[in-house]
């Protein structure tokens, strides 16, 4: 199997893996310093964004699956690339990354949806973005870049000058590149937040709860 990516998910996600008899060697690509001290993994050197250069590789090791952590290579199309190269790949085709990968893309499609979400707007012009924090029948804002920041493209303000600020660091300043094209301004919103998981092949959903004796921690 080939994990894609280096951090603490990938190498969960290795580790993992490991656990069913039918694996016996886990590539990680391109891995970490402890992925590359387990004996049964090892750390590869492929070019995430030459995919068919991964493509490539997985048919000469003999990939049976390919998992994908990282949002930007998904965003880009690797499981798209994969599925064409007939290589079994667990990670969401580019169309369905924008979830991730396109905060307006998401918000839109909530609203589409009627998904609850927090009142919101798009923009590319700052200015036009400052009239819509003048007029909004809210007063703290939550200032976002649309694109893949790294985890760092949201910014909390607690005030509308907070907030015109924050949308000139995105879009005039460029703080966070092409990620900031598209800058969102929404309501902040007050309350306590849970993050609930599963794995959907498009038809069923499989929530990723597991539930046990709480009191020996096994869950």
């Amino acid at each position: 199997m080939l994990v894609v990516g280096g951090g603490g998910r990938e190498h969960s996600l290795a580790l993992h893996l490991l656990l069913s008899p039918d694996v016996a060697r886990v590539y990680l690509a391109p891995g970490n310093a402890g992925t590359g001290a387990h004996e049964k993994m090892v750390n590869v050197v492929l070019d995430l964004k030459d995919f068919s250069s991964v493509c490539a590789w997985c048919k000469t090791n003999a990939i049976g699956l390919v998992v994908v952590g990282p949002e930007d290579p998904l965003a880009g199309g690797i499981a798209d690339a994969l599925e064409a190269a007939n290589i079994p790949c667990f990670g969401p085709s580019k169309a369905a990354a924008q979830i991730e990968a396109s905060k307006d893309f998401s918000k839109d499609f909530m609203i589409r949806y009627n998904i609850p979400t927090a009142r919101y707007q798009s923009f590319t012009d700052a200015s036009a973005a400052h009239a819509y924090i003048d007029s909004a029948p809210f007063e703290a804002h939550v200032i976002k870049a649309s694109g893949l920041a790294a985890g760092k493209g949201v910014i909390v303000a607690g005030s509308n000058s907070e907030a015109k600020a924050a949308v000139n660091t995105i879009v005039e300043d460029s703080k966070f590149g092409s990620a900031g094209n598209i800058v969102i301004v929404e309501e902040r919103l007050e309350g306590f937040e849970v993050s609930v998981f599963g794995i959907t092949d498009g038809t069923v959903v499989v929530p990723m709860l597991r539930s046990g004796p709480q009191e020996t921690g096994q869950w």
